[in-house]
């Protein structure tokens, strides 16, 4: 796998993981391999999407074992 493929999965992964200084750290390291923001973008896009699902994967099993009631007052 080349460099460039690989920090833009790493761009996708911080999304994913809410990691501000993981973000920083890859972001600096595609502006030193020429990735264009448009590139680091649908990274990042992809890396949401993930955490939306997990999101919304916890959110349905909070409310499982302690009742939407409790969960969407929140």
């Amino acid at each position: 796998m080349d460099d460039v493929t690989k920090e833009l999965i790493a761009m996708g992964a911080a999304a994913a993981a809410n990691c501000h200084p993981c973000m920083d750290h890859h972001w600096t390291k595609c502006r030193e391999l020429g990735i264009t923001n448009e590139q680091a973008a649908e990274a990042v896009k992809v890396g949401l999407m993930v955490n939306h699902g997990a999101e919304r994967a916890i959110r349905k099993k909070a409310r499982e074992l302690l009742g939407s009631k409790n969960i969407d007052a929140a």
